[in-house]
Order: C-alpha cells, then structure tokens, then sequence
C-alpha cells in the first residue's frame, strides 16, 4: 500500500464523523418549547438577573450563557441548570430572548 492509498482511507473517514456531529446538532432542544423564567434579584447589594427554566445540556446552557454576555456586555455564570447575568439587564435580556425564539416569563 502506497501513501495515495492511504490519503485516500483517511478522506474516507472524515465524512462520517460529520455525520454524527450533524446528528448531536439534531438533538439539541428546540427553543420554543422552553419556558425560560427571569428573577431579578440583589446579591451582596448588586443587581443580578437569574434565568431559569433551560433544559438541555450543559454545553447548550453554556452557549446561551456566552450568547447573552456577548450581546448584551455584561458578565455572568451558568451552572447548575441557572444562568445568572450581572447587572440590570433583565428588558434588555427579554428582548433578546424572545428575539432567539424562548418563551419568557417572570421580571
């Protein structure tokens, strides 16, 4: 076997694993069957918004999370199924998630 062969083997299996990734992508939870819920709370005197209610994985709730800090400017966390967002932020937060397709409730 010659080193064409084996280039050849190798672009083979580079399809297949951009099968399964398409198919992760497919699993991921439609945003308009979620019911996100905003609670403006105060931690050590500082305002702070608390999104709950995401379901999916982690790694999505990580997305979101980047998404919003990126858009809005604001710092904050996600863990633990919650996101929290520092600043009062919570209209600016309810637009963009309705922009996104989530269902928004609470203030």
């Amino acid at each position: 076997m010659d080193w064409k062969d084996m280039l050849g083997v190798l672009y083979e299996a580079a399809p297949e694993t951009e099968k399964q990734q398409v198919s992760a992508q497919e699993v991921a939870v439609k945003p308009l069957k979620q019911q996100l819920c905003l609670q403006f709370q105060r931690r050590n005197g500082k305002p702070a918004v608390l999104i709950t209610g995401f379901e999916g994985t982690d790694d999505q709730l990580k997305e979101l999370c980047k998404l919003i800090k990126t858009q809005l400017g604001v710092g904050g966390s996600a863990r633990g199924g919650e996101i929290l967002i520092q600043g009062d932020v919570h209209e600016k937060l309810r637009h963009l998630l309705k922009s996104k397709g989530h269902a928004v409730k609470g203030g």
